[in-house]
């Protein structure tokens, strides 16, 4: 089966954040991201491979909070 881009998901509009964590931290990220007043939605591409999308005009928003979950849970944003 080939893999497919979360890309075409995505459409105009949107900010984009790419994060790399443990697969085990997926749920957790995964629940602060959308529990967050609909800041984002998170899909997986495999494991703890992950991308991030929310509105344009929250863009600033995603970014703090991807910054302090990426310190908590030692991720990395690519």
């Amino acid at each position: 089966m080939a893999r497919r881009s979360v890309a075409p998901c995505v459409g105009d509009g949107m900010a984009v954040r790419r994060v790399v964590l443990r697969a085990r931290d997926v749920v957790f990220f995964k629940g602060i991201i959308e529990a967050s007043e609909g800041l984002g939605a998170v899909f997986a591409e495999r494991g703890g491979d992950l991308v991030v999308a929310a509105p344009e005009d929250r863009a600033e928003e995603l970014d703090a909070i991807l910054d302090a979950l990426c310190l908590e849970l030692r991720a990395v944003r690519t």
